[in-house]
């Protein structure tokens, strides 16, 4: 079976995670293509000024406010698509949120919020996405992971296991997915420039810009890879990385960040929103 591509003429594109960073850059990309684009998040303010900014596009941008980690508003959103808007061609399961842990201070809600949006939030969305496109024969979804699920990074305790469940999970749908008429990709991005990322606490190698990561994924899209992984050189050196033995692993990261040098931390960091939410 071939795989299936999306276009305009196909139906609908939904993104989650719309209301800023890389959702929101994708979601004017998608419109500027000529897309109906259904946007989810939380903020309902600021996808009403995403939608504004679409206007003149040859596209349009569709508000469906909803928490990722409702399954219920997930739920409606997708019966919100599908009974007043047409059918789902494209999905880009975008939302997530990164909360730096200290293993000197650990919090329970770090770990919990993490997961609940990174990894559940997926699956709420991807539960009513694929019962919509197996009954369709046809449809792509996208899962906006992470370099940081390739191995363990400084203050990513949280953040990169939920990453790196996504890896495993989309890997192993692909399987049964293929066999449906359903396209599954995987979005790996190295480090995107956002209020967000400029927080972090190590130096960021290979800085693109959300419009940038958003150009590589619209690429990305229409091509017939399963991984959509950029910087390139950056993310092949960090599969490389991740090759070595622990020792040695260690190590190298630890001289890259200057992790080792650092002090541990007397408090507690206040959360950062990933610069996909």
């Amino acid at each position: 079976m071939q795989a299936f591509v999306a276009r305009p003429e196909h139906g609908i594109a939904w993104i989650t995670g719309a209301s800023s960073g890389i959702g929101r850059a994708l979601a004017l990309k998608l419109a500027g293509e000529g897309y109906k684009v259904a946007v989810t998040a939380r903020d309902h303010e600021k996808l009403a000024e995403l939608q504004a900014e679409a206007a003149e596009l040859p596209g349009s941008i569709i508000v469906l406010d909803g928490d990722v980690t409702n399954p219920e508003d997930m739920e409606h959103a997708l019966a919100s698509i599908e009974y007043e808007h047409g059918a789902l061609a494209l999905a880009v399961f975008n939302a997530g949120v990164y909360l730096p842990v200290h293993a000197e201070e650990l919090k329970r809600a770090d770990f919990e919020k993490s997961f609940a949006v990174n990894l559940q939030g997926v699956v709420n969305c991807l539960i009513p996405a694929v019962r919509h496109m197996k009954a369709k024969g046809q449809g792509q979804i996208t899962i906006v992971s992470s370099v940081a699920g390739y191995g363990g990074l400084p203050t990513n305790a949280a953040y990169g296991a939920t990453k790196a469940a996504l890896i495993n999970m989309t890997e192993s749908l692909k399987f049964d997915l293929d066999k449906m008429g359903i396209r599954i990709q995987l979005v790996n991005p190295g480090f995107v420039d956002t209020p967000a990322t400029r927080k972090n606490e190590f130096p960021m190698p290979s800085l693109v810009s959300a419009d940038e990561a958003a150009e590589k994924i619209s690429v990305g899209l229409k091509s017939r890879h399963f991984e959509i992984a950029f910087p390139t050189r950056f993310t092949r050196s960090m599969k490389l990385v991740n090759l070595l033995p622990y020792g040695l692993y260690f190590w190298l990261i630890n001289r890259s960040t200057g992790w080792r040098r650092r002090p541990l931390e007397k408090h507690g960091h206040p959360p950062m929103p990933h610069p996909a939410e």
